[in-house]
């Protein structure tokens, strides 16, 4: 009797942990991850060659079934979403997608992929394409005969992307550089020598080795810091946060964090608390980067097809590194683990890649001095405290440090800064007096080009404000000439007014800003506010976002098409996440953000998702060498009459 006792209360406590900490949209767990390798292996792919796991995460449910299961009213709610898992693998040189039902364990799905683009790279193909040089004949020879020590080089694949190819394979053209005592590697290209290697097959298809540039110093080119981190710590209030699985709540908001291979942090079912009602309110169902491109402006041989989409390329998450107390996070922070699955499809533990810390922004959230009141000064205000949750990718010689901050003001400002050290090419020049070509960068060191190049981070963003019947609302500003003076007994000659338009369909959903004034606000036009104001958030860009200035017909451009606008409004689709497309490696533009865009859709008052691209136009300066001080850029969504009054007074 005492066993059977115990074992219910044992099964009782395993439920009350699972309904306390589940969440319909938590990442797949390693358990999960193996199980579903293992069913995979098991099925008839398991008997094919060199079977590698390229894509391992959730299928994601459907939204109105994750919507009930949350909802608070118990006698409303559903059985939680079915977990299953979306898969794509490699195996005899084709790509094979499946869905797997975790709770049956079998196969509900299962196709071969025949369109344009391949899946990501994996770490394994990427390290064994980066070895492949080191043995290949003809490239050993072009070391002796620059009487270089092949120990002491490095190469790095870098992905081709597509230049009108009607047959293309998965290939990677790798670049080499010499150490010889140097850390940063970057720095020290063998300018001159392009291998281009077929992954399937791991063989080099193509070498050319067309020329000579000395090699830029090892000297001056450390990036190491002589001094010891500073321990910084945050003086920050009492109210603290809680992290229960993976949600979390802090002061007047709750979300769900996740993390996955190829977004790395995402952010989910964010809700802030309404002071007048004591109900939490829908903001946000799902936020993270969805792509990024960087192309390269030197159209040469050796730099042309540098223009890497490396969330679909390679994978933010998969990318993602440790973070390091004191530096990337603050003494008070709470880090927390990763997992993805490795090309074998085991589950690989990628520890402290996500923090949680409450920062002090050292200013004020709100102030007010008033000194109109006879007999007193009157000051009131409250500390600029918010919440961080924040990653760290390094993709090759760049890092990204993505930070998503939440207010108590309602707002959620998203950042990123950018830092690592740059991509350069060997050059005969000594001197910025010596350049008589075009170099395409600026000369940073002796012997040492940083090339031009861009940065755009594409945000997707499916806001659900106060529910998911929303609105692209702009808000025009207008200037007016005062026309009928004696009526208004004014001298002035003009004002502006603001004009609001509704976009009513994708192609009203493409916004270029900064040729006119312009608020864009995401708005549900059926809920309003007591004084009868339409409720909604604004997006505040922190900075005029940068847009691609690549011709409409450059291959990258067909690629990446959605740069072409740093905002697009889009109806909802679960399956339309990733705006370079699902396949980015080799992708010819025909899916993704800006195809799906062109369906041209209704988007009024429909559940919607916004995008947007913070972009770099980044032009090397001598500062950035020989490691690169953050450049910041981000934007911020702010509660705009969603609110009866400003919650931070309640």
């Amino acid at each position: 009797m005492n066993t059977l006792i115990l074992a219910l209360v044992f099964l009782l406590q395993c439920a009350f942990t699972f309904g306390l900490h589940f969440h319909p949209l938590d990442p797949l767990t390693p358990q999960e991850i193996n199980k579903t390798s293992f069913i995979v292996k098991k099925s008839h792919l398991g008997n094919l060659k060199d079977l590698t796991f390229h894509y391992l995460d959730l299928e994601e449910p459907n939204k109105s079934h994750v919507l009930q299961w949350l909802s608070p009213n118990p006698s409303k709610k559903p059985p939680p979403p079915r977990r299953r898992s979306l898969v794509v693998v490699r195996a005899g040189g084709q790509t094979h997608e499946l869905i797997i039902d975790l709770t049956t364990s079998k196969i509900v799905s299962s196709r071969i992929y025949t369109g344009h683009g391949f899946p990501s790279l994996t770490f394994i193909e990427l390290f064994r394409a980066s070895k492949l040089p080191l043995t290949y004949p003809p490239f050993k020879k072009s070391i002796l005969d620059r009487a270089l020590n092949i120990s002491e080089v490095s190469c790095i694949p870098f992905t081709v992307g597509w230049y009108g190819e009607t047959i293309t394979r998965r290939e990677v053209k790798a670049s080499c550089f010499y150490r010889d005592g140097s850390v940063n590697v970057f720095t020290r290209p063998i300018e001159g020598i392009t291998v281009t290697i077929d992954v399937d097959s791991m063989q080099v298809v193509k070498y050319s080795d067309r020329f000579r540039k000395p090699l830029p110093d090892k000297e001056g080119n450390d990036f190491r810091t002589k001094h010891k981190p500073f321990p910084f710590s945050c003086n920050v209030s009492d109210t603290g946060f809680k992290i229960l699985g993976n949600r979390v709540k802090w002061a007047n908001w709750k979300f769900h964090v996740g993390f996955t291979a190829r977004a790395g942090v995402t952010i989910s079912t964010a809700s802030v608390l309404d002071p007048r009602t004591k109900r939490f309110r829908r903001v946000m169902y799902r936020g993270h980067v969805s792509e990024t491109f960087v192309p390269y402006m030197d159209p040469t041989y050796e730099w042309y097809y540098r223009t890497f989409m490396d969330i679909g390329e390679f994978g933010f998450g998969r990318s993602a590194v440790t973070l390091q107390p004191l530096i990337d996070c603050p003494q008070n922070a709470a880090f927390l683990d990763g997992h993805v699955a490795g090309p074998d499809g085991t589950a690989q533990r990628m520890t402290n890649v996500m923090c949680v810390f409450e920062k002090n922004g050292y200013g004020a959230s709100f102030r007010h001095t008033e000194i109109n009141v006879p007999g007193q000064v009157i000051t009131s205000g409250e500390a600029d405290i918010s919440l961080v949750v924040r990653m760290v990718a390094t993709l090759g010689n760049y890092d990204y440090i993505v930070d998503w901050e939440f207010k108590k003001n309602g707002a959620i400002r998203v950042g990123v800064d950018l830092t690592g050290v740059l991509e350069v090419k060997a050059t005969s020049y000594t001197s910025n007096d010596q350049i008589t070509d075009n170099v395409y960068g600026t000369l940073v060191a002796k012997n040492t080009i940083a090339v031009n190049h861009d940065h755009y981070l594409t945000y997707y963003l499916d806001l659900d404000v106060d529910g998911n019947g929303n609105s692209l609302v702009k808000a025009k500003l207008k200037t007016v000439r005062v026309t009928d003076v004696n009526k208004t007994s004014s001298r002035r000659k003009s004002y502006w007014t603001v004009v609001k338009e509704t976009a009513k369909t994708e192609a009203d959903g493409r916004v270029r800003l900064g040729s006119e004034p312009v608020e864009l606000l995401i708005v549900n036009p059926k809920k309003k506010t007591k004084i009868g104001n339409t409720v909604g958030y604004r997006l505040i860009p922190e900075h005029l976002p940068a847009t691609s200035l690549l011709t409409d017909d450059d291959y990258p451009e067909i690629r990446a098409g959605y740069t072409k606008y740093p905002v697009w409004v889009t109806a909802y689709n679960r399956s339309e996440r990733w705006a370079g497309g699902f396949y980015s490696d080799r992708s010819r533009g025909d899916d993704g953000l800006a195809v799906w865009s062109s369906r041209n859709r209704e988007i009024e008052n429909k559940d919607i998702v916004m995008w947007y691209n913070v972009g770099f136009h980044h032009i090397p300066y001598q500062e950035d060498f020989p490691v690169m001080p953050t450049l910041h850029g981000g934007f911020t969504l702010r509660p705009s009459n969603f609110f009866d009054n400003d919650p931070l007074i309640g």
